[in-house]
């Protein structure tokens, strides 16, 4: 947004949506305040803050309040021997932060999930989300090339699964059943999944 596009007469604008506080074209007194929590796994690193203005008269000065991180988020990226280093460790820490585990390995493991949530099992740990990364490639790369998996519906890649492993129509029906009632459960047990 370009600045001049505000009256002279705003003695202070705050202006919303972008998640990293900055000034608006090296104004001090025309800003995005910024998100004072991390608003996804991507913003963990950023130093989250609010900012005090105070005025005498009509200059503002504005200070800014680092926000603390009141629930450690994290991200865990890479092969399977490096997510389940990093989650042995912060076990050992009796860390409480919520997971966010990627597996980028060139390894198809069928029970990747089953391994993750067995080491965190009885842990403080929360995992909020586990993505396997070659899983979806594989599944995507049959004639889906232009596809991104955040644009498909959780039940097309469901049914790309069963092509790609070559299910029978027999084994379909049941699994599609299954499927269904495990999306269902989830749905009503977090309403803001999906």
């Amino acid at each position: 947004v370009d600045r001049e596009i505000f009256p002279s007469v705003i003695d202070y604008l705050a202006l919303g949506h972008l998640h990293v506080p900055q000034n608006l074209s090296g104004s001090d007194h025309q800003r995005y305040s910024g998100s004072p929590i991390p608003m996804g796994y991507g913003e963990v690193k950023q130093q989250k803050q609010v900012l005090l203005v105070d005025f005498q008269g009509r200059q503002p000065t504005v200070t800014p309040v680092a926000v603390p991180c009141f629930q450690e988020l994290e991200r865990i990226s890479g092969s399977l021997e490096m997510i389940l280093s990093r989650l042995q460790y912060l076990r050992e820490q009796d860390s409480s932060a919520w997971l966010e585990i990627e597996y980028t390995g060139q390894e198809i493991i069928g029970n990747l999930r089953e391994q993750i949530i067995d080491l965190a099992a009885g842990s403080r740990l929360e995992i909020r989300r586990i993505k396997n990364r070659r899983v979806a490639e594989r599944v995507l790369s049959r004639n889906f090339a232009d596809e991104m998996l955040d644009d498909l519906e959780v039940s097309d890649v469901f049914e790309r699964c069963l092509d790609s492993h070559q299910v029978t129509e027999i084994e379909r029906n049941e699994l599609r059943r299954l499927f269904q009632e495990i999306v269902q459960n989830h749905e009503e047990a977090d309403p803001h999944a999906g």
